[in-house]
């Protein structure tokens, strides 16, 4: 598979592949072809979006390039360069865009991209992104992860229709956005590994062609992780282009899927703490490798665990699911309240599911630990990873209290509806040993 307006049929797994992304151009001076990649698009009058940061480190240049080649633009940048994956940004984007203008531009990377995604799909435009950053894998899927009323959400959006790479751009970002690249890719040793768990318990949809694409992303990101940080030309392209194919297997899918998994959903919960309660956050990127770190460090623990079927079942029919609730409410606020809404739709502590869970986990746990030994690094490999890019490896690191990281686990169990780590130790009646474990070893 590539990713340039790929259209698979007759996959073995069943499913028609397809990614919109009908090009990627990376390489020095890749954004001179802009221009011309407008006009192949058909159009003729860029709307730009670009926060603060991302107009100074190019979008500027941008303007430039359209206006020497005749192309007139409307550009609108957010005053601040810390914008949030919010309603208040999307609006924001929306009741700036011009109606005169025929295809969107996106100067930058996680949040204006996901911001440029959901414009594209709403105008019904052509959308070009011009990355600045190797920082996350969302630049070629058709998914926008937003916070919505407090809690995060992945909204159908359009996939790029051509994406640019321009290393002398990407090199020049800031060290955090190189090493939060990596941590993105990382966190894909996790999510392979429960997207297969849950294919061998659930029967959830799987393609091992979609896996293979993934886990060739990350080899070619971590073998070139050494010149990352020295901002080497081939290093950087390396990883701009690991994480743009780590973005077209998600549209591939269909789904998040093959690209996120409990290591996200840490992430997810302590942006929502922030958003909440001013705690302290970092990057995506750097809060999913943390994430990836304390999964591997959980399922090398289950590895040494013996199921008890018994213990399981009386633990989940005791389980409260109000007392569960009201603790989800102290702990995340208002973001709570969408997360008890979603349950009352998804079921997810039903009985009568869970019966038929238990009986597939305690028949194919064997399965289950041949999946993670395949799929997931130790911890300690994961560990020399982090630290050879300077990341940091701890909640602690990063300004999160180790009282939170235990309840950050509980909780990723009840975002949505996907099968990670936290139910699995949920439906195994070993929730409480696993926070214990976690507390134990930050």
């Amino acid at each position: 598979m590539t990713v340039d307006g790929i259209k698979t049929h007759g996959c073995k797994c069943g499913k028609d592949h397809i990614c919109d992304v009908s090009e990627v151009i990376t390489g020095k001076g890749a954004i001179s072809l802009l221009p011309e990649k407008i006009k192949r698009l058909g159009a003729k009058k860029p709307f730009i979006l670009a926060d603060k940061n991302t107009y100074a480190a190019c979008g500027a240049k941008v303007e430039k390039i359209l206006e020497k080649d005749g192309i007139s633009c409307c550009t609108y940048v957010f005053p601040s360069g810390d914008i949030k994956p919010d309603e208040r940004t999307v609006g924001s984007a929306i009741m700036h865009f011009n109606s005169d203008c025929d295809i969107i531009v996106g100067v930058g990377s996680g949040v204006i991209n996901d911001t440029c995604k959901i414009l594209a799909n709403i105008a019904k435009l052509k959308y070009i992104i011009v990355a600045t950053a190797p920082s996350m894998d969302g630049f070629a899927s058709a998914t926008s992860s937003v916070d919505r009323d407090g809690l995060k959400i992945s909204v159908q959006s359009k996939c790029p229709d051509i994406i640019i790479g321009d290393t002398e751009i990407l090199k020049n970002a800031p060290e955090k956005s190189l090493i939060s690249g990596l941590g993105d890719i990382i966190a894909k040793y996790i999510s392979i590994a429960e997207w297969r768990i849950s294919h061998l318990i659930n029967g959830e949809y799987y393609c091992e062609d979609i896996a293979s694409l993934i886990r060739n992303s990350v080899k070619i990101c971590v073998e070139n992780s050494a010149g990352l940080l020295l901002r080497e030309d081939n290093a950087v392209e390396a990883v701009f282009k690991g994480l743009v194919l780590s973005g077209a297997a998600m549209s591939f899918a269909g789904v998040s899927r093959p690209a996120s998994g409990n290591e996200h959903y840490f992430s997810h919960i302590w942006d929502m703490r922030a958003l909440e309660f001013g705690d302290n956050s970092s990057t995506h990127g750097i809060q999913c490798a943390i994430g990836t770190l304390l999964c591997a460090k959980l399922y090398e623990k289950l590895l040494d665990t013996v199921p008890d079927k018994e213990k399981a079942i009386q633990y989940v029919r005791s389980f409260d699911l109000a007392a569960h609730q009201k603790e989800l409410m102290l702990f995340l606020g208002k973001g709570a309240d969408a997360m008890i809404l979603q349950e009352k739709d998804e079921n997810k502590y039903s009985l009568e599911k869970y019966e038929k869970r238990i009986d597939a986990i305690i028949d194919n746990f064997d399965g289950i630990k041949k999946i993670i030994k395949e799929e997931i690094p130790p911890s300690k490999e994961i560990e020399k990873l982090l630290e050879s890019v300077s990341c940091p490896k701890t909640p602690v690191q990063i300004g999160i209290s180790p009282s939170v990281v235990p309840k950050t686990f509980a909780a990723t169990k009840d975002i949505r509806d996907k099968y990670i780590l936290s139910r699995l130790v949920f439906d195994l009646g070993l929730n409480d040993e696993f926070c214990d474990h976690l507390a134990n070893n930050l």
